[in-house]
């Protein structure tokens, strides 16, 4: 396939909640025990106070910890034991969404476009992503985060395409949205076959 007849020249995709997952189930047992809703110590450790700083690269998973024990001690003697299940929850990476990225790779660049952390690197290292993609745009590297314009178009440069020449993917529909008022062709992801159908033009 020829570049002027490609749907796209690039892919840019989140990386949570569509080729990382993370495993709650400790922590679902936990809040129950505690008589706390579910999601609770999620909506304490991204409430606004937190997730800014968080995902700016403004605080290390130690101090993120203690500060949402700080928060839940008002609300369970669990608190700690709260905090670490959230911030130590096992993950693993999609197997089918790992085989589309990789196979379309060989057609266009892949660019993963994260609201993350600054240990990201050492989570990508532990599930066997480092090199997946051509590049890893992370909000708490480049003072960006999803919504926002500069983070969508810092992702098309990292990947050498005109941002209305990308697709992207995101399991938010918010940030697919604001993908889509650029230019950019948007998937909002909930299963690979998702991305499988959008990938198609490529891969068939």
């Amino acid at each position: 396939m020829t570049t002027s007849s490609r749907p796209f020249d690039a892919v840019l995709t989140d990386l949570d909640g569509v080729i990382r997952l993370f495993d709650h189930s400790e922590l679902n047992r936990l809040e129950r025990a505690a008589g706390l809703p579910a999601g609770r110590t999620m909506g304490v450790a991204f409430h606004a106070e937190l997730r800014g700083p968080l995902l700016l690269g403004q605080l290390a998973k130690a101090e993120w910890r203690a500060r949402i024990v700080e928060r839940l001690a008002q609300e369970s003697a669990a608190a700690a034991e709260l905090a670490a299940a959230f911030t130590t929850a096992p993950f693993r990476a999609d197997p089918a969404v790992v085989a589309l990225l990789r196979a379309v790779r060989e057609h266009v660049p892949v660019v993963v476009v994260t609201n993350a952390t600054l240990w990201l690197d050492a989570d990508l290292a532990a599930i066997g992503l480092t090199g997946l993609a051509d590049a890893v745009v992370n909000s708490a590297v480049v003072g960006a985060v999803k919504p926002e314009e500069r983070i969508y178009r810092i992702a098309a440069e990292q990947a050498g395409a005109a941002v209305e020449r990308c697709l992207f993917v995101d399991d938010t529909a918010g940030n697919v949205a604001a993908a889509r008022a650029l230019g950019m062709t948007g998937v909002e992801y909930r299963e690979p076959a998702d991305l499988r159908n959008a990938l198609s033009p490529l891969l068939n």
